[in-house]
């Protein structure tokens, strides 16, 4: 009798004690589940780029000189453009017919390049720049980029340098993301699945699982042996 009291005891003190976290393992699985992932990420928001016609000379005389570690020919709003990544540099574009470098991308490039391929029927709110060293929360990427934000808050990335739309992130994505963070317990960095936090109650629950499985048959018994 002490030691099945002694077991409700500690299962009723721990159930609160993780109760809580529970709670909110689960809210936030719903959440996370309530709309399929296709629609969360955006992924119809934009078009896929026009294929590239090759019309021009093959190499850019812009990459004279620099220590390359890549180049590719990629579409962009304005026509295909040379994509330059050379080691101790910010990524360059260049012109193919010319081979001449182009100047760093501005808000109203940024603005294009996603407008040019945007299917839904939101505008263009606002178009800010944001750094690589302190990258927006949705983002958490070390890139400099501009930030499209469209009329119905979806936020849209364009990396500053070589004019790539490198995130897509809807207001449904940012909930996502939100829940996701409370999920794992990371709400600042939403990244971290390994944190105190999160072990100490997920060992907790465990524990307090197992009490309630060894309670089930005592009581089982109990009751039995009353009828008895």
């Amino acid at each position: 009798m002490r030691f099945r009291q002694t077991l409700r005891r500690w299962h009723i003190w721990l159930g609160w004690l993780v109760g809580i976290p529970m709670l909110f393992w689960t809210l936030s699985g719903v959440i996370m589940v309530w709309k399929p992932i296709e629609e969360v990420r955006g992924s119809e928001l934009l078009r896929d780029p026009a294929p590239v016609k090759l019309a021009f000379r093959p190499i850019p005389t812009a990459i004279e000189g620099l220590a390359l570690e890549r180049l590719s020919l990629e579409p962009r709003a304005a026509g295909p453009r040379w994509v330059i990544e050379s080691r101790g540099a910010p990524t360059r574009l260049a012109d193919p017919l010319t081979g001449r470098l182009l100047s760093p991308l501005g808000a109203a490039e940024a603005g294009r390049e996603v407008t040019s391929r945007y299917t839904g029927a939101a505008s263009v709110a606002a178009i800010t720049r944001t750094g690589a060293g302190a990258p927006p929360l949705d983002l958490r990427r070390p890139v400099a980029a501009w930030q499209v934000r469209m009329s119905d808050g979806t936020h849209f990335y364009v990396d500053a340098g070589s004019g790539e739309v490198i995130a897509r992130r809807t207001s449904w994505w940012r909930l996502y993301d939100c829940m996701w963070g409370l999920h794992i317990m990371d709400l600042e960095g939403r990244e971290d699945t390994h944190n105190p936090w999160i072990v100490g109650f997920g060992l907790v629950a465990l524990v307090t699982t197992l009490l309630a499985l060894l309670l089930l048959p005592l009581s089982i018994r109990r009751r039995r042996d009353r009828k008895a």
